[in-house]
């Protein structure tokens, strides 16, 4: 709670709350969607080390473990490689030392990818990771006002954009129109935060998103509760945003079955 890294000082994090709500989200995911949930084991000496996305990318059959931009969290890797790595996928490490990615800055709409350029991730990282992923085109986005890409947009539907009402989220947006060959469409939330979601599609149970709480979100809510052909499960989320946390942070979704 104390040495996890934020952007901005701001009350402190209720460490009995933030597992509750942690264990919730787990439970969601494991209890009522029936995914199989692979827990990484917790290092006291590595505090952001529960925002696993950041430390891979996966698409189809291929990890790519990132270099993440705070040199403190480095080490969080070497979790990532042993447990993707008894997945039997294929592992890519980053390696060049220039080169910094974070998974929080890559969004992939199951057409081509969009990789922020943020404080943590940078023009290098963002060739690796198009160089791994060479089936699909990769387009780079200036991050300015925000800690990830992800920080303000994600995918709420198959062809559908979930992005933030603010000026920074809305001009990412249109670079990402500029640079794709696709036309999505996009669902806009007043709040930047509530625009991070986790969207599954779940052959038993169709298209599912997992959205911020009413209580917290409650306009950004009422937009999500919108989308009518959605199972919608509001997810709360409010001590781990005090350290830059967010719903798609805690999870590196797979679509492969465990031998585990």
């Amino acid at each position: 709670c104390r040495q996890a890294l934020r952007s901005a000082a701001g009350p402190e994090v209720d460490f009995a709350r933030a597992e509750r709500e942690h264990q919730l989200y787990v439970g969601v995911l494991r209890g009522k969607l029936g995914l199989q949930v692979l827990e990484l084991p917790a290092d006291e000496s590595l505090p952001d080390c529960v925002f696993v996305e950041d430390a891979a990318v996966v698409c189809e059959e291929t990890a790519l473990l990132t270099r993440p931009g705070a040199p403190s969290r480095r080490k969080e890797v070497e979790a990532m490689k042993r447990v993707l790595g008894s997945l039997n996928l294929n592992i890519v490490e980053m390696v060049d030392e220039n080169a910094t990615l974070d998974g929080g800055d890559v969004l992939f709409t199951g057409r081509e990818f969009f990789v922020g350029l943020s404080r943590r991730t940078n023009q290098r990282g963002a060739e690796i990771l198009a160089d791994t992923f060479k089936d699909y085109a990769v387009s780079t986005v200036p991050v300015h006002d925000s800690l990830h890409l992800k920080s303000f947009c994600s995918m709420a539907g198959p062809n559908l954009i979930a992005i933030g009402s603010s000026e920074a989220a809305q001009k990412a947006l249109k670079t990402m129109q500029q640079m794709s060959d696709h036309r999505y469409d996009k669902l806009t939330v007043p709040d930047d935060a509530a625009a991070n979601c986790i969207y599954l599609n779940i052959p038993s149970k169709g298209h599912v998103l997992l959205h911020r709480a009413p209580e917290e979100y409650p306009e950004s809510a009422k937009v999500f509760e919108k989308l009518k052909d959605h199972m919608l499960i509001p997810i709360a989320n409010t001590e781990l945003e005090k350290v830059d946390g967010a719903l798609t942070c805690c999870s590196v979704l797979i679509n492969k079955t465990s031998v585990l």
